[in-house]
């Protein structure tokens, strides 16, 4: 890799790493954070929610003008809205200004992601692209992990904290990205320039890579009930602190990282992405399940870094499958990958918050038989597909 690409794919790491762990910053204060507005765990479900519908609407946008205009503004603007939004939330006084805010911070990552991981194709080759774009995963599983912890560690000054240091971190990366991220050459300047967002997903339909985007919807909706019911169902079933919640997300956060930073490559080489990503499912299903009959600290903790630790090999494998087979168009194929994981995002928490308010098992019962039918999709697309070849 030249000297300016591995520049480029550091800060593409660092950008990514300050945005996911924000959105992870979250979780261990926001049970505690939504009681000064008097709110439930299904108002939780509906602000995560908001974040994934501003991010399904606008990633298919942000991918599309990334391949006509370059990715570099778009990954500026991305950082410094993101960063905007998350110092207003910690004002936030009212509930109504809580989801005006976390909807602007979807937009705002939105205009990250997406150019992010086409950037990361373009200055990658197809042999490199499974290891880059493990790199990249890697920077997403640490961001969430270390989002927690940051979170718990910052709210003993207050719970208003964390949101204004995470808003500078993010406004600091847009900075830096501005002065020294490399400019990149439009790829694809004929690309479609319609940015409705449902014309856009019907043209996804004819793209050779749909199944797995249904897959990454399947997969992020059930992987969505266990992020977004995890806080409730501890604080509500064991009385957690934030700092408890902080230490579970991030020691699976922490193994599901070293994972993938130094065996991905070598996992991918040896199994292939698709097996890989059958695997996992299966393993984050079974430990979804594993979570509603275990109740001590340790058990849980194990529990969830097996979760953890199967869910942060999926992303990177899907994401190298669709950015082998996207040729020229990256940036609207990182886009719908977005999009469809956005989609999953925004609806198994609003789904996932009502069902925790019900039950608090349900959550995870239904995360479990949604990982497992997307097993089956995947399967079954991949033995049609390995016929046909």
């Amino acid at each position: 890799m030249k000297k300016n690409n591995k520049l480029a794919l550091f800060l593409l790491i660092f950008n990514m790493f300050i945005t996911m762990s924000a959105i992870g910053l979250i979780i261990p204060i926001m049970p505690n954070f939504l009681k000064e507005f008097g709110a439930t765990a299904k108002v939780l479900g509906y602000l995560i929610s908001i974040i994934a519908f501003a991010q399904f609407i606008f990633s298919p946008i942000a991918g599309g003008l990334s391949d006509r205009i370059g990715r570099k503004k778009l990954i500026i603007f991305g950082l410094i809205l993101n960063g905007t939004s998350q110092i207003l939330f910690g004002l936030a006084t009212d509930l109504w200004e809580l989801f005006i805010l976390r909807f602007l911070t979807g937009v705002g990552s939105a205009f990250i992601v997406p150019p992010i991981m086409a950037y990361a194709a373009d200055i990658s080759t197809i042999d490199e692209r499974g290891k880059t774009m493990g790199i990249i995963g890697a920077a997403i599983s640490f961001g969430f992990m270390i989002g927690p912890g940051i979170g718990g560690v910052l709210s003993n000054v207050n719970l208003h904290f964390p949101f204004f240091v995470a808003g500078i971190a993010a406004i600091i990366a847009g900075i830096l990205s501005l002065l020294f991220l490399p400019k990149t050459v439009p790829t694809s300047k004929e690309a479609p320039t319609d940015n409705n967002i449902i014309k856009q997903m019907i043209r996804s339909v004819r793209t050779p890579y749909f199944v797995l985007l249904i897959a990454v919807f399947v997969f992020s909706f059930g992987i969505a009930n266990f992020q977004a019911t995890l806080s409730m169902f501890l604080t509500n079933k064991f009385d957690y602190t934030p700092n408890d919640i902080a230490i579970v997300m991030t020691v699976g956060g922490f193994i599901g990282v070293i994972v993938q930073g130094l065996l991905l490559n070598r996992l991918f080489e040896r199994f292939g992405e698709m097996n890989i990503i059958l695997y996992s499912l299966i393993a984050a299903a079974f430990s979804m399940l594993g979570m509603i009959f275990v109740n001590r600290f340790f058990l849980i903790l194990l529990v969830a870094t097996l979760f953890q630790t199967a869910t942060t090999l999926i992303r990177p494998a899907v994401n190298t499958l669709i950015s082998k087979v996207a040729g020229q168009e990256q940036g609207y194929a990182a886009g719908m990958n977005n999009a469809y994981m956005s989609l999953g995002n925004m609806i198994g928490p609003a789904i996932a918050g009502t069902l925790l308010d019900w039950h608090i098992n349900i959550p995870f019962i239904l995360g479990t038989v949604i990982l497992i039918v997307c097993y089956f999709i995947t399967f079954i697309w991949n033995k049609k597909s390995f016929s046909a070849h």
